[in-house]
């Protein structure tokens, strides 16, 4: 069975100083359907539904045959709006960006009645640059378009080659052409699931204001040389430089488990800039790799990533290993499985059948 290196896993908050501030917008919002007919507050982080329900216009959505009776909660379109006072001044900072972490899902975003960007895609995150029209008091709204309409106009649009399935049996009493929209697929109906496709904000919304530099993304993978005999790590950043002149500085990365600490130079151009960095393992320090819970230890790993940059930044990113239990499980009805791909593969192999449930979430609201 192959070995894995238990990766450094579980990115922590980045540490930074007075060059980042940030204002989370979660909390109460205003929501109206389309005609203007209805409206309401709700919270954000939630959905349409929830704050019906909240506020007593629809009674449990689970309850025998209501996903039929609220199928018209998700054929409307819904706004969320809120106006709200920036705690910090604004003129002091070089950029400044409003984040959601996740809208469900098609919307268009104004902010202060100036159309900024829209949203298609339930699972991405999303950065808008507000610099230009950001104010001390600002209104934000979130026009969302009923996902189950923007499918259908997508299928209708779509004519090159047919995207299966065009509609859910109809025993799921679900809704079509859930393939052409980026959004929770059970939403739609799935199996014995209700058809329940929200609207709303599901995750933080903030305000991020920063001066030189911005560490927008960080990832890193763990690689295994073969020929050398040795791991190694390849570390990925994404910086947003505002700053006018070039910003310069070192990266430490310390892995002390590994005995490891390596120190990079780096200078970074205004703009989107990349840095990447390559982090080698010594042969001579004992790496123990993860097995799953039976079949070894599950041994995992720590890793500090700095960032010293000019103007007195410090940006520092945390990986904490983690732990997957798994339930091992061998199946007799693999036997014949095995014995075919032991005619195709040479050489020898153990599976290993890691065994769960298979769930539907139990609340889509």
């Amino acid at each position: 069975m192959r070995l894995h290196l238990l990766l450094l896993l579980a990115l922590c908050g980045a540490g930074t100083t007075a060059a980042e501030l940030s204002y989370s917008l979660r909390g109460n919002w205003s929501i109206c359907n389309g005609n203007g007919s209805l409206e309401l507050p709700g919270a954000v982080p939630g959905c349409v539904h929830s704050a019906l329900f909240q506020q007593g216009l629809i009674q449990d959505s689970y309850y025998r045959f209501n996903d039929l009776n609220y199928r018209w909660v998700s054929l409307d379109n819904w706004t969320y709006s809120k106006e709200f006072k920036i705690p910090f001044e604004i003129s002091k900072w070089q950029k400044v960006n409003l984040i959601l972490e996740g809208v469900d899902t098609v919307s268009k975003i104004l902010f202060n009645e100036v159309t900024i960007g829209e949203t298609d895609n339930m699972f991405n995150r999303y950065s808008f640059d507000i610099t230009n029209v950001v104010r001390d008091v600002n209104s934000i709204e979130l026009r969302f378009q009923s996902a189950v309409l923007y499918a259908a106009q997508q299928s209708k649009a779509h004519t090159r080659y047919q995207v299966p399935p065009d509609c859910p049996p109809l025993v799921q009493k679900g809704e079509c052409h859930v393939n052409f929209v980026r959004k929770e697929q059970c939403s739609f109906s799935w199996d014995w699931g209700p058809s329940f496709p929200t609207q709303g904000i599901w995750k933080d919304v903030r305000i991020e204001a920063y001066n030189i530099c911005h560490l927008n993304y960080f990832t890193f993978s763990p690689i295994y040389d073969k020929s050398a005999q040795e791991w190694n790590l390849e570390i990925e950043s994404t910086f947003d430089v505002v700053s006018s002149k070039p910003v310069g500085g070192q990266v430490i990365v310390a892995i002390p488990k590994l005995q490891t600490q390596q120190t990079y130079s780096i200078e970074l151009q205004p703009g989107k800039r990349i840095v990447e960095l390559f982090v080698n393992i010594s042969k001579n320090i004992t790496v123990e790799t993860w097995w799953p819970h039976g079949h070894g230890n599950q041994t995992g790993y720590n890793m500090t990533v700095l960032f010293e940059l000019d103007g007195g930044l410090n940006i520092e990113k945390s990986a904490k290993s983690w732990r997957l239990e798994s339930k091992i499980k061998v199946s007799a009805e693999l036997c014949s499985f095995r014995r075919l791909w032991e005619r195709i593969l040479p050489c020898p192999f153990q599976f290993l059948i890691i065994a769960g449930n298979p769930w539907l979430v139990d609340a889509s609201l």
